[in-house]
């Protein structure tokens, strides 16, 4: 076995989480900032990256503001994401809402945030439309419902060339069928629009409760279009669980890291888990999210060039790529 390079990746964290206890890390305090989570953020080792919301994290910080927070703690802003839900107005859809003001709206909502991660030297945005889709049948006209998204995501994506536009994709939530609900449909998406600077961001969770394996998920997209971004974390496949990184399918997580690595994946990696829904600090959970995900990394590393297993793959032996991986992930000699 040839020895590969083990990535180094930049890693951030949901920057929400770190409001959790908010009353004893910040006794007395009625007002939490966006800069203060990113100084609490900041403590934990190794996290040397942030993603911001839009607009959410903006409305108490200015870009400059959060730049210079950001360079005295010694972390780079990875990228920007879009939070239509702020807005009651986007309960029947951003792109796909009925009334064109309102579609209007969240194109003009969404080229503010592009320019505001133009500013923080950063050049990615993140599309999760969870709005975007339907609860009853006979709700929405999908054609025009896919037609105004596809032309939505060409004018964003042409405000600004050189920000690279990551489509998050879910199967639900909060409505019940989302129009972006896997990898295929966000692929198709993407060929129609023909942008450029337009590619997917894989969230683990999201993947699994797509039915969806999330190293052929990544197979895909590199296949077909560019990986954006990547969102590590676990769950049980029902639901987005938001759990910690490789707790429920280290397997799993490693062929992912695999599939990163062949690709050349060299951005950050975003812990987008929910400390909050079981009252973990969130300091230690990003913590434990971070030493797992470096030894997985190591882990992925050495499996990436290991010739045995991939003679088994080719054979589609199982039961010897299992035994390599185990003996891999347990440290066991093989």
């Amino acid at each position: 076995m040839n020895a590969k390079a083990v990535p180094t990746y930049r890693y951030a964290a949901r920057l929400n989480a770190f409001k959790i206890g908010k009353e004893r890390y910040w006794p007395g305090r009625n007002r939490i900032t966006t800069i203060d989570l990113l100084e609490r953020a900041a403590t934990v080792k190794g996290l040397n990256a942030a993603d911001l919301n839009y607009p959410d994290h903006f409305e108490d910080s200015d870009t400059a503001a959060l730049a210079n927070a950001v360079d005295r703690l010694g972390m780079y802003v990875n990228g920007l994401a879009m939070r239509y839900y702020t807005d009651p107005g986007f309960k029947l859809g951003a792109f796909t809402n009925p009334d064109a003001a309102t579609r209007r709206k969240a194109i003009d909502i969404t080229k503010a945030g592009i320019d505001a991660a133009c500013e923080l030297g950063a050049d990615l945005m993140t599309l999760w439309l969870g709005q975007d889709g339907f609860d009853y049948p006979f709700q929405i006209d999908y054609g025009r419902a896919w037609d105004d998204t596809i032309a939505a995501l060409a004018e964003v994506a042409a405000h600004n060339a050189d920000i690279q536009i990551a489509i998050e994709y879910k199967p639900n939530e909060p409505r019940s069928f989302a129009l972006m609900p896997d990898v295929a449909t966000t692929l198709l998406a993407i060929r129609e629009c023909g942008a450029a600077n337009l590619g997917v961001t894989l969230d683990f969770a999201h993947v699994l409760y797509a039915d969806e394996m999330p190293a052929h998920a990544a197979a895909l997209v590199a296949r077909h279009s560019r990986l954006l971004g990547v969102h590590l974390n676990d769950g049980y496949g029902k639901r987005d669980d938001g759990l910690m990184a490789g707790s429920i399918h280290p397997v799993q997580t490693i062929e992912l890291l695999v599939a990163l690595n062949r690709a050349g994946y060299d951005r950050a990696i975003y812990f987008d888990t929910f400390p909050d829904l079981s009252g973990l600090d969130p300091v230690a959970e990003c913590a434990a999210n971070i030493a797992f995900t470096d030894r997985l990394v190591a882990i992925a590393a050495e499996l990436a060039s290991d010739t045995a297993l991939a003679e088994a793959i080719a054979r589609q032996d199982a039961a010897a790529s299992q035994r390599i991986v185990q003996a891999a992930l347990t440290g066991a000699r093989r």
